[in-house]
């Protein structure tokens, strides 16, 4: 099979799978590990996929919107949005305002949440309202507004909200992050929700799986040097890493749970 002949059939698998490993492609074509990624480099320039550290994943289009109607109680748990969401509560401390974002990862941010001492928090999720309430140690706020199917505020009602208070930390996510566009999301309503979190919160934490790290979603909310900290998982590309920390910002991985 030719180099080319080969390629398309990586680039086929991938848009049917969504994911492709260097070892499927090392094991499959008899090539090596270094063919392997020479040739996921080269998908990755006609935009096809995009590279992570073991392999590489379908690229998404940008304007791509989570489901309107979470059930995060029997959503799948992936271990690496636990593996972040553990690495993000430890950075809460005693007396602390915080704010905890909505969707995937302020909820798997539950289970890690500090019980043994008292801090405030501040969400926009009617979700976690309810099950903070089980937190005899937390001082809960949400902010009020439009709900929308998923259970989330955003509108103009709850960005005032925010706009009159501060936070010692904030835990954000998106749906991509580049060194050159910064943090991008689904719509212009989140962007600007999320803007107004961060002119007021003195650190700024973003958490991103390594999936949404290299690609740009519709909307940009904020240059990635905004950010104190980005807390992702073990399969982001390094060159994603490095050009992340260029911009001054510092890159967490968090562990694997082997």
């Amino acid at each position: 099979m030719f180099m080319e002949e080969r390629q398309e059939a990586i680039a086929a698998y991938i848009r049917e799978n969504g994911k492709i490993l260097v070892s499927d492609i090392v094991k499959k074509y008899g090539i090596s590990d270094e063919s392997a990624r020479r040739d996921l480099r080269i998908l990755e320039q006609k935009g096809v996929c995009k590279r992570t550290h073991g392999g590489a994943l379908l690229v998404q289009q940008v304007n791509v919107l989570p489901p309107k109607d979470r059930d995060f109680e029997t959503m799948p748990v992936f271990e690496n949005y636990r593996a972040i969401a553990r690495e993000a509560a430890k950075k809460i401390r005693e007396n602390d305002t915080v704010y905890l974002c909505s969707g995937s990862f302020g909820f798997r941010m539950l289970e890690f949440l500090p019980r043994d001492f008292h801090y405030t928090v501040v969400i926009n999720s009617v979700d976690l309202g309810k099950a903070l309430r089980a937190f005899d140690n937390v001082d809960v706020y949400i902010a009020g507004g439009k709900m929308r199917q998923s259970g989330s505020v955003v509108d103009s009602l709850a960005a005032a909200f925010i706009s009159r208070l501060h936070f010692d930390i904030c835990f954000l996510t998106g749906a991509g992050l580049t060194a050159d566009f910064g943090l991008s999301n689904g719509t212009d309503e989140t962007a600007n929700f999320q803007r107004a979190v961060l002119k007021n919160s003195r650190k700024k934490c973003l958490l991103l799986s390594s999936h949404k790290i290299g690609t740009n979603a519709f909307i940009k909310v904020c240059s990635a040097e905004t950010f104190d900290t980005v807390i992702t998982d073990w399969d982001c590309a390094e060159d994603h890493i490095a050009a992340l920390e260029e911009c001054g910002v510092k890159v967490e991985i968090a562990e694997e749970n082997t």
